[in-house]
C-alpha cells in the first residue's frame, strides 16, 4: 500500500494534472447529440478547446458563457440563459451538460437554481435535456470532473425500469482512449450480452471526416441508450472513478455492480472474462485464451528488458495504477509516483509512497530513474534529464493516433508491453558503445 504525500510546495511550477471541468466535457463528449457548456469565462473554455483539439487532432464541440467582470460581480443568469437559447437555436442538441467553473462557484452563484428558472420561463427548452454538474477548477481534477459528470447524467436521465437479462451497462474510465472503449465493447458482445456504455467516445472521439460541420457532438451514447440504462441486470466500471456513477445507478435501479480497479495486465482480464461468462452463461471464446497465451509470451519475451528498471511515473490515479501495476509485474520498480487528486486506486499502487505534486517535483526525484512516463508537458523534463519519454494520459498532443491507442484487454495489454519494452532496449543500444 502507497503512502500518499501532499506535496507543501507554495505554488504549482508545471502542472501534471488538469481541471475538473475539463473533466466533465470529456464525460459529456461521448454522449450523442450533446453540447457541453463551461459557466465562465472565455478563456476557461478556450483553454479546455486547446487541448482537447490537439489530443484528439479533432473538431470538439464546447461552448462558454463567456461571463466578464460584471457578470463574475453580479451575477450570470443572462449570461446562461442567453448561452442556452443559442445553442438551442443554432445547434438544436438533445443534451446539453453545463459545467461550472472556479469563476461561478467562487461567487457563490445558484447555478442549479439558475437552471430551472431558465426551464421554466423558456418553454423551447423543454425538449433538450439539461444536465448541471459542480466541478470547481480549483479543487479536484480531470478524473474527479469525469466521475461528477457520469454521476449527474445517471441521477438526471436514467429511470428504473423492468431489468432485461443479457443487457448491461458499462462505465469505462475516463483514462481509456476511445480504441479502448471499442476493445472493450467487443469483449462484451463477444459473451452475447448487450452493453450499454456511458460515455461512449469511442463513437464521438474515434475520428471522424465529415462533409458538413456538426456543432454538436456525433456518435456517443444516445440518450434513450441512458434512459435505457435504468434496465440493465449488472454494472461494470473500469476504474475507482466510475464507482460512484456504478452506486447511482444501483441506488436508482437496484442495479449490482463491479469495479475494475484497472483492465491493463493478466489477472483483471482473467477477472473480466470470467464475471462476462457468468454473467452471460457462456464459455470464454476460444480466441481470448489464444490471447492470453500470446500475452504470456510478450511478459516472457520483454521482462529481460524490464526488470530491474527504475521508473517514474506522473499520471491521474486511475492511469497511474493501470501502466505502474503492468510495470511492477514485469519487474520493474516503482521509484517515483507523481498523481494529481486523492483516489481509492492510490492504495492499491505497488510502491512506497504517491505525492500528489507536479511535474516539478517528479523531475526533482526522478535524477536515478531509467525512464519517464506521463504525458506531453513532461518533455522538457525529459530532455533536461537525458531520460526516454513514454506518453500516456491526457494531453498528448505531439504524437498522432491517440484515439486509436489500444492499452486494455490481453490484446492492449501486450501492445503496452512491447511499446514499453522496446523503448527500453532502443535505450540499451543507443548507449552502446559503437564499433
Amino acid at each position: 500500500m502507497a503512502i500518499v504525500i501532499q506535496s507543501e510546495k507554495a505554488c504549482t511550477v508545471n502542472p501534471l494534472k488538469t481541471s475538473q471541468p475539463l473533466g466533465a466535457s470529456f464525460a459529456a463528449m461521448g454522449l450523442e447529440a450533446c453540447m457541453p457548456v463551461l459557466h465562465g469565462s472565455q478563456g476557461c473554455t478556450s483553454f479546455a478547446l486547446v487541448l482537447l483539439t490537439r489530443h484528439f487532432k479533432e473538431a470538439i464541440p464546447l461552448q462558454t458563457t463567456a461571463m466578464d467582470e460584471i457578470s463574475a460581480v453580479l451575477g450570470g443568469y443572462d449570461n446562461v440563459e442567453t448561452a442556452l437559447l443559442n445553442i438551442r437555436k443554432r445547434e438544436a442538441p438533445r443534451i446539453i451538460v453545463v459545467c461550472s467553473t472556479g469563476l461561478t462557484e467562487t461567487n457563490g452563484e445558484d447555478l442549479d437554481g439558475h437552471l430551472r428558472a431558465i426551464r421554466k420561463g423558456n418553454p423551447e427548452l423543454f425538449n433538450t435535456e439539461i444536465v448541471y454538474v459542480s466541478t470547481p477548477d480549483y479543487v479536484g481534477a480531470f478524473e474527479d470532473g469525469y466521475s461528477k459528470a457520469v454521476v449527474e447524467i445517471v441521477m438526471e436521465l436514467v429511470e428504473p425500469l423492468p431489468a432485461i437479462y443479457r443487457q448491461i451497462s458499462v462505465l469505462p474510465g475516463s483514462h481509456l482512449s476511445p480504441r479502448d472503449v471499442e476493445e472493450l465493447r467487443v469483449i462484451v458482445q463477444s459473451f452475447g450480452l448487450d452493453p450499454i456504455i456511458l460515455p461512449d467516445i469511442s463513437g464521438s472521439l474515434d475520428g471522424h471526416f465529415d462533409s458538413e460541420w456538426r456543432g454538436v457532438t456525433r456518435g456517443g451514447t444516445t440518450l434513450e441508450q441512458i434512459r435505457a440504462a435504468g434496465a440493465s441486470s449488472f454494472t461494470i466500471g473500469i476504474g475507482e472513478q466510475t464507482r460512484a456513477g456504478a452506486r447511482a445507478l444501483q441506488e436508482i435501479c437496484g442495479t449490482p455492480f463491479e469495479i475494475f480497479e484497472r483492465l491493463t495486465g493478466l489477472e483483471p482480464n482473467d477477472r473480466l472474462l470470467r464475471l462476462l461468462a457468468q454473467l452471460s452463461g457462456r464459455a470464454i471464446p476460444e480466441k481470448y485464451r489464444r490471447q492470453r497465451e500470446q500475452l504470456l509470451d510478450a511478459m516472457l519475451d520483454s521482462h529481460f528488458y524490464t526488470g530491474g528498471i527504475k521508473v517514474a511515473i506522473g499520471a491521474d490515479p486511475d492511469m497511474l495504477l493501470s501502466v505502474g501495476s503492468l510495470l511492477h509485474e514485469l519487474g520493474a520498480e516503482l521509484s517515483v509516483c507523481v498523481s494529481t487528486t486523492p483516489s481509492p486506486a492510490h492504495a492499491l499502487l505497488p510502491a512506497s509512497e504517491v505525492v500528489l505534486g507536479d511535474l516539478e517535483d517528479m523531475e526533482r526525484a526522478a535524477g536515478n530513474c531509467d525512464v519517464l512516463i506521463t504525458h506531453s508537458h513532461g518533455r522538457q523534463m525529459a530532455a533536461r534529464l537525458g531520460k526516454p519519454l513514454m506518453r500516456v494520459g491526457f494531453p498528448v498532443f505531439d504524437r498522432v493516433g491517440n484515439a486509436h491507442r489500444c492499452q486494455i484487454g490481453y490484446r492492449g495489454t501486450m501492445d503496452l508491453i512491447f511499446e514499453i519494452a522496446n523503448l527500453m532496449l532502443e535505450r540499451i543500444q543507443f548507449r552502446a558503445p559503437k564499433d
